[in-house]
């Protein structure tokens, strides 16, 4: 593996990803609600247009650095686990809607319908035009496992909120492309983290909601394991 081709891949990750903390900041609110106009804490309101997105470092009074880590990160495992592929640009560039809907459901337990879309049409078109043969299983992939997920949301309790089931569905399609041992690994993976937390919050007796994007997005990255 090429040392520069990691070092090219962290890099672009920090850059991307000092740009989540405001659009992270302000899409955190709970369903229904709009974007916060303002920042909550010193009450400064956010400027208009694409200005009042488009900005490097924190949202406002918030810490901005996380995102520009965990996205350096995931690119350097990245570069990593795939190599000078043609695919590792198209996950690098699906690793940044990734790491944004990371962060907005451990914020306020959302997915947002247009960045689920963003991440299964951003890396799904592209992914299709590198390999048009794997259309097909990656199609069957997210349909079965949007299936299942939604019947499992249906059941009493709702163990999955449907933008679960729709991230699921759509991470299971783009891991389609790499082949199913990659959607079994990812899918496996992302229980087996969900089990852990819940298991430790039980045992501390904290039980409260959890997260599962999180742990769906961190599963899909492990999926690549096994292309």
């Amino acid at each position: 593996m090429s040392s520069q081709l990691v070092i090219l891949s962290m890099l672009f990750g920090a850059a991307a990803g000092a740009f989540l903390p405001r659009v992270a900041y302000r899409l955190t609110v709970p369903f229904g609600e709009p974007a916060r106009p303002a920042c909550a804490r010193c009450d400064r309101p956010f400027p208009p247009g694409a200005a009042g997105w488009i900005h490097a470092g924190p949202a406002c009074c918030a810490s901005g650095i996380g995102p520009a880590v965990t996205l350096s990160l995931v690119g350097g495992l990245l570069a990593v686990l795939l190599g000078p592929v043609p695919q590792l640009p198209v996950h690098l560039l699906a690793a940044i809607p990734g790491v944004l809907l990371a962060a907005i459901d451990l914020g306020c337990l959302r997915l947002p319908d247009k960045l689920v879309g963003t991440l299964a049409l951003g890396a799904g078109t592209p992914l299709a035009l590198l390999a048009p043969g794997r259309i097909g299983p990656a199609l069957a992939a997210g349909t079965l496992v949007g299936a299942g997920y939604l019947a499992i949301a249906m059941l009493p309790g709702r163990g999955l909120g449907l933008g679960d089931v729709k991230l699921g569905a759509a991470l299971a399609f783009l891991l389609g492309f790499a082949g199913w041992p990659a959607v079994a690994v990812g899918l496996g993976t992302a229980h087996l983290l969900n089990g852990a937390v819940a298991t430790w919050l039980l045992v501390r007796r904290r039980a409260r909601p959890i997260p599962f994007g999180p742990a769906l997005l961190a599963g899909a990255l492990a999926g690549l394991t096994a292309v």
